[in-house]
């Protein structure tokens, strides 16, 4: 794999380190996916072409829950923190201090 975003040399990164790199580089391109096609539909004329835009725009949605789900079974962390903000009800930030409290 080359990657220019690596932080330290790669010989000197855990397998693990290596495939959840691959795993976070993934996630962030497929959401920038979601907004490209996303702006593109807003801004696109021809209604079919905008419905196909769109399609696209869910498919990336798809790819990046799949990323971000073997990121929650590969990490404690991640799998901890999804646990805990993910479906909540009520306001993000409330149940952020009383999570922290």
């Amino acid at each position: 794999m080359a990657s220019d975003s690596l932080h330290a040399p790669r010989e000197r990164l855990s397998t693990e380190t290596i495939s959840m790199h691959q795993a976070i580089t993934s996630l962030m391109e497929e959401l920038e996916a979601v907004d490209w096609y996303r702006q593109r539909a807003d801004d696109c004329e021809d209604a079919d072409l905008k419905e196909i835009l769109l399609h696209n725009m869910r498919e990336e949605i798809e790819h990046a829950a799949m990323c971000l789900e073997w990121l929650r079974r590969n990490s404690a962390d991640f799998d901890k923190e999804l646990r805990e903000y993910l479906f909540q009800d009520g306001s993000i930030t409330s149940h952020e201090e009383e999570a922290t409290s």
